[in-house]
């Protein structure tokens, strides 16, 4: 598996002992908006940076790496990254439902190998997972789904005809997941966003059909980390109106910015839960704050 870095850390900021000042500030603040933290984000965490130096009477700029560090780790765990997959039982049968897991996200983030990805992660954890190719609006997609899928060792659930209705794929999946008393089913959807309206229309559709099956217990909105602050203006409408409980970072890799996750986790309050890297379908990994801060800053 591949090890995942980010080109723009911290790492070569604090260098040596020179002593603080004004330049010192100044220079960090600069460094986090080139990190693509965003404005508002690093003005914010060079505050904290300083009244935490002047309470601990730190002097130079290697001690004040190790503050950094520490304010970072905790503003990035201030969201719960846990995947939230227990199955829960059946209110009429008592008989245990699979837990049920929407991939949102615009066209070329990187959701087909996300869905891949995940499918793996679960299924090396014991788990059977059913994953549904509810983008029914490209034949290639649903294809690219089903190679992944099939990688990852869990079942396919591809449309029966061309062009059919998202939120019937999306039912069939759950169906099949129940049937074959699947742990997790993992459901695609479209990425187009050529209207907010119609988007949200056909999500809605999908939630409102699987619901009558089983709880969905978690919408994971995949963001390319290499995009930075434009990604998450293009995937506005999905956090603000698709219920997404937690986001997946694809790309992470030496061209990505990791200043990117603090400031779409201030942004929208949403947890970053995984972190895909490289282009192995192992390559993808739980999120861990205090993990991300020592690759950030070193």
């Amino acid at each position: 598996m591949a090890k995942w870095s980010l080109r723009g850390s911290l790492r070569s900021l604090f260098t040596g002992a020179r002593p603080i000042d004004d330049e010192s500030w100044e220079s960090l603040e600069d460094s986090l908006i080139l990190g693509d933290f965003g404005a508002d984000a690093a003005e914010s965490i060079v505050t904290n940076v300083r009244e935490a130096t002047a309470r601990l009477a730190i002097a130079d700029e290697r001690e004040l790496r190790n503050v950094l560090r520490d304010e970072l780790a905790e503003r990035l765990a201030g969201n719960d990254p846990t995947l939230r997959l227990t199955r829960s039982p059946d209110p009429e049968t008592g008989r245990l439902l699979p837990a049920v897991v929407l991939l949102v996200g615009v066209n070329g983030v990187g959701k087909t190998t996300t869905i891949g990805k995940l499918a793996r992660f679960i299924t090396r954890a014991g788990k059977r997972v059913v994953v549904g190719a509810a983008d029914t609006f490209r034949a290639a997609a649903v294809e690219q789904v089903a190679t992944w899928a099939q990688r990852a060792g869990a079942d396919i659930v591809r449309p029966q005809q061309q062009g059919q209705d998202p939120a019937s794929v999306a039912y069939q999946s759950v169906q099949h997941a129940i049937a074959t008393d699947a742990d997790v089913v993992i459901i695609d959807t479209a990425g187009r966003l050529q209207t907010k309206a119609g988007l949200m229309d056909e999500l809605t559709k999908i939630r409102r059909v699987v619901e009558k099956l089983a709880p969905i217990n978690e919408v994971l909105l995949v963001l390319d980390a290499t995009t930075g602050q434009n990604g998450l203006s293009q995937a506005q409408a999905f956090v603000d109106h698709a219920g997404v409980t937690g986001i997946v970072l694809s790309k992470l890799d030496g061209s990505a910015k990791g200043g990117f996750v603090v400031g779409v986790q201030q942004t929208t309050g949403i947890p970053v839960k995984l972190i895909g890297f490289g282009e192995g379908i192992d390559d993808v990994a739980a999120f861990n704050a205090n993990t991300f801060a020592a690759e950030l800053v070193g």
